[in-house]
């Protein structure tokens, strides 16, 4: 007996409701291991009268907390989490080795500045950075993942427009390392141990909403290309209708 066409939305029911809940789970995450429990940790510490670098290594602990439990639950290392990783083991071990506060702050730059040094390199290979990140995103088995990759390989603007977002998303690493740098050197600790939470993912949103509704533009403008192509130019003569009485 044929299912009818009406019954086919159900279907997605549960992969869209398995999306949503996988959004709200990684926002909780970022919102306890990479902003609210950091800071909550470093003033609590703080508080009690713990040295301002125990305080800032403790603290960020708990991002790197968030990236092995995220590890766990998908079963993959992604690239921008082990580069975040990597300077949350080098800031702890300047922070205890120095024992200066604004050492161990810089160093939690150091993430930042290889992701936008990683995006310009990117320009140079095959694949620019940030397709290799919404391939890994989207999954590579997946269906949006081989049309990523069918587009990749026969539409010369999609390559083009991956090459521009990674350089939107280059200008905005390499531009948030040198504004953080320049608050650590002139803030106080916790002024920079704040700011180090809450502007990556200022920035992360703006560049993310600026990616999206360049995404949208040149899909419409690709979509009326394609429209373009498919009715051909007008015949000759056809433009204007004659004049019977002319």
């Amino acid at each position: 007996m044929a299912v009818p066409d009406e019954a086919a939305p159900d279907e997605g029911r549960p992969a869209a409701a398995a999306a949503s809940g996988g959004r709200r789970t990684s926002l909780l995450s970022l919102a306890f291991f990479d902003v609210g429990g950091p800071l909550a940790v470093y003033y609590s510490l703080r508080a009690a009268g713990t040295s301002t670098v125990v305080a800032l290594v403790v603290s960020g602990l708990l991002p790197a907390v968030g990236i092995g439990l995220s590890v766990r639950r998908h079963r993959r290392v992604d690239a921008v989490g082990v580069v975040v990783l990597f300077g949350i083991l080098v800031g702890t071990a300047a922070g205890l080795i120095s024992g200066s506060a604004r050492l161990v702050l810089i160093d939690g730059t150091v993430p930042t500045a290889v992701l936008g040094v990683v995006c310009f390199g990117s320009l140079l290979t095959s694949r620019p950075f940030m397709f290799r990140v919404a391939l890994q995103f989207t999954g590579a088995d997946s269906a949006q993942g081989r049309d990523f990759e069918i587009m990749w390989q026969h539409h010369a603007g999609f390559r083009r427009s991956f090459s521009v977002i990674t350089v939107v998303w280059g200008v905005a690493f390499i531009a948030e390392t040198v504004a953080q740098i320049a608050i650590i050197e002139y803030a106080s600790a916790s002024t920079a141990k704040t700011t180090s939470n809450l502007m990556p993912i200022a920035v992360a949103a703006l560049t993310v909403a600026w990616t999206v509704l360049y995404g949208r533009r040149q899909r419409l403008r690709a979509e009326r290309a394609a429209q373009a192509d498919r009715t051909g130019p007008a015949p000759a003569g056809s433009a204007a209708p004659l004049n019977p009485q002319g």
